[in-house]
């Protein structure tokens, strides 16, 4: 026979009292809870009565008085408790608008299950704050022929540049280092091929590593940004891109994110950047903090959306894991740029897996705003979005970027059409070539565009003084390549593809027409040879498409200066609008009114940086220069010296001022903003990257 079990009662009292609510509280087991409707709810001392009663019943072999216990949900705080968080003003709620990725974050989308690697010039595999999110698959080094992608060391420390783009997406959260990376529960591996001869076959073996275990590819560097040169992918790397979007992730695509290029300064334009023009790539500008353009930045119409890179009233760049286990928060130009927005797609990734590489785009065009970027190109398109050469469709934000992706349906199948026009044609001055799609007799297989191309040859006396833009049938105009005061070339555009994706969704039906225009002496002379105008979309009328706006737009009451007092649901009440999560220095608490209860954010004591309420001995993390202790939850100013913060060393600074050599066999430039000569205006400090 079974042995009797310890249980509440032996067996059921056979007529309690009426006073006593029965329930049983485990099916076919002897184990009962009995209420008593005149005790008091949540007691905290036994009911002296009922267990003298109990105790005295021989037929109770055990009984326990329920009480309340403290348990917490085993969920990590939205807000990261890195000793560097406090500075990532970019994703910290710092300014506004941020990047948003708190919001992403708070949707529990932090890139589990996603894999990006950093093509460039090796990551520090071993980093404390890389080496848990460390992926070997997606590792390699071409310039050794390894598996091993830890950066060559040397006297002056120049291949620091892969391990600052790889902690911008995956360094670990909540480990006391440094501070978090955008997506830093995904998989991040390393491709060194920047430090060593550069070859067509060595960017083809980069661009198609493991593409079926790879999700994204980042990669921060391109041709000379120096304002004259004309280069792209080579034959191999060319159909690395094709395969990569035909073949990578199960035919869904690889994802290729591209830094715009830092020529800015010598009025480069990344438009002859075959890189980051490609169809096949997703080119991310750059802005600083208050809206405005860095110097460095360059613009041009391939541009498809802008995250930050700097900002102007404090030295706090982007904060990055760098070389010797160290961090840095001198990270900028266009290079710090393209990691953030990898990291922010493979947010959108873990919430839908299913997104092909176009998709992404679709989305990024959706999800990227204006905001405070000031640009005086900002122009309105044919389907009313607002596009600058500057900033694409403008700041990414990623907590729409993951609430759009979790709803998006696939995109139908891509289609192209193609008109070819051969010509010989003086440029002169100016110069208007027209074409009507119709020419291919298939424009119904379009009905929203998404990338367009202007293939061209010509020939001209001072190629930097030609100005080329095109217009769309619906009246967008889009300048595919400035005038370039450095580019003295004479040998023009030979079989050149510039692109534009500021005509995304229109209908291509009707007439297109192209402008060459002379910028410069009225001596240049010039043929136009060829023109062909490539055209891709989809027979989907994406216009159509409606998306609801976002929850944390909405809010029940405001109070009588405009603060949000209720936002319903599961949000919390934050100034004037709602949050799915509560900002640094604030923490969540239900706050009850005679009528309702409501979740808003509340602030923590001022000693905090973050916490989970009110009193100094609430604290999950301190400010700059606190003093965090475990045992009482408190923050303490330092006594003496400051604190060291994370893993700071005596930083090194990015790059110290002077003549900057290359080696002779290194054509691709990074894509980090460089200070030439001491003493000039991009030196904000001598001794400082700009």
């Amino acid at each position: 026979p079974r042995p009797a079990p310890l249980s509440p009662f032996a067996r059921p009292l056979r007529s309690p009292p009426p006073s006593l609510c029965c329930l049983q509280v485990m099916e076919g087991e002897p184990y009962y809870h009995f209420k008593h409707r005149g005790t008091r709810q949540k007691a905290l001392s036994r009911h002296w009565g009922w267990n003298m009663r109990l105790t005295k019943e021989p037929k109770v072999l055990w009984f326990e008085q329920q009480t309340v216990k403290r348990r917490t949900k085993r969920s990590v705080s939205v807000v990261p408790t890195d000793p560097w968080f406090h500075k990532q003003w970019y994703m910290n709620n710092d300014i506004n608008p941020d990047l948003n990725i708190l919001t992403a974050w708070s949707k529990g989308y932090t890139g589990l299950g996603v894999v990006l690697t950093v093509l460039d010039d090796g990551i520090e595999k071993d980093h404390p704050d890389l080496s848990a999110n460390y992926d070997p698959l997606a590792s390699y080094d071409f310039n050794s022929n390894d598996p091993d992608p830890q950066p060559r060391y040397t006297a002056g420390d120049e291949n620091w540049h892969g391990t600052r783009c790889a902690g911008e997406v995956a360094a670990a959260a909540n480990n006391r280092i440094c501070g978090a990376g955008v997506a830093y529960n995904a998989k991040i591996g390393g491709v060194r091929m920047l430090d060593g001869p550069i070859t067509d076959m060595v960017e083809a073996q980069s661009l198609s590593l493991r593409p079926q275990h790879i999700h994204i590819y980042s990669a921060s560097w391109g041709p000379e940004d120096d304002g004259k040169t004309v280069d792209g992918p080579g034959v191999l790397a060319a159909e690395a891109f094709h395969r990569g979007v035909t073949k990578g992730r199960g035919g869904l695509g690889s994802i290729f994110i591209w830094a715009s290029g830092n020529g800015g300064i010598n009025y480069d334009n990344c438009n002859c950047d075959g890189y980051a023009n490609s169809i096949y790539t997703l080119s991310v500008g750059s802005v600083l903090a208050g809206g405005r353009r860095p110097w460095y930045s360059e613009g041009c119409s391939a541009i498809l959306t802008t995250t930050y890179s700097s900002r102007t009233t404090s030295e706090v760049q982007i904060v990055t894991t760098d070389l010797h286990h160290r961090c840095t928060d001198k990270h900028t130009g266009t290079s710090a740029s393209a990691p953030l927005a990898a990291g922010m797609i493979a947010l959108a990734l873990e919430a839908n897996p299913a997104l092909t590489w176009r998709d992404l785009q679709h989305l990024i065009i959706r999800t990227s705003k204006p905001a405070h970027l000031q640009a005086e190109d900002w122009a309105v398109n044919g389907v009313g979005r607002k596009v600058s050469h500057h900033y694409g469709y403008g700041l990414l934000d990623a907590g729409l970027l993951v609430e759009m992706a979790k709803e998006w349906t696939g995109t139908r199948p891509q289609r192209r059409l193609v008109c070819a026009a051969r010509l010989l044609l003086n440029i002169g001055s100016k110069l208007t070539v027209s074409t009507d799609v119709s020419c291919s007799g298939r424009t119904k297989h379009i009905r929203s565009l998404e990338h367009v191309q202007v293939q061209l040859s010509l020939s001209y006396s001072r190629r930097g003084d030609l100005v080329i833009a095109l217009t769309s049938p619906m009246g967008t105009t889009s300048t595919l390549v400035t005038v370039r005061p450095y580019d003295t070339s004479q040998q023009g555009y030979k079989d050149w593809t510039f692109m534009s994706t500021h005509f995304w969704d229109e209908n291509p039906n009707g007439t297109w027409t192209l402008r060459l225009e002379n910028k410069g002496d009225a001596y240049n002379t010039g043929l136009l040879t060829s023109f062909i105008l490539h055209l891709h979309g989809t027979d989907e009328e994406m216009t159509a498409r409606h998306f609801a706006a976002s929850a944390t737009d909405k809010c029940l009451r405001r109070d009588a200066q405009g603060a949000c007092e209720d936002c319903g649901s599961s949000l919390f009440a934050y100034q004037r609008s709602c949050l799915s999560y509560c900002p640094p220095r604030y923490y969540g608490r239900i706050q009850r009114s005679a009528t309702n209860a409501a979740r808003v954010c509340a602030s923590c004591h001022p000693s905090c940086y973050t916490c989970r309420g009110a009193s100094a001995n609430n604290c999950t993390a301190c400010p700059p220069a606190g003093t965090f202790d475990e045992l009482t939850r408190s923050c303490s100013p330092p006594q003496g010296f400051p604190a060291k913060e994370g893993l700071q060393s005596d930083l090194l600074p990015a790059l110290v001022c002077g003549t900057l050599i290359l080696s002779a066999f290194l054509y691709v430039t990074y894509r980090v903003a460089f200070c030439i000569t001491k003493g000039s205006s991009c030196c904000p400090r001598a001794g400082r990257a700009a």
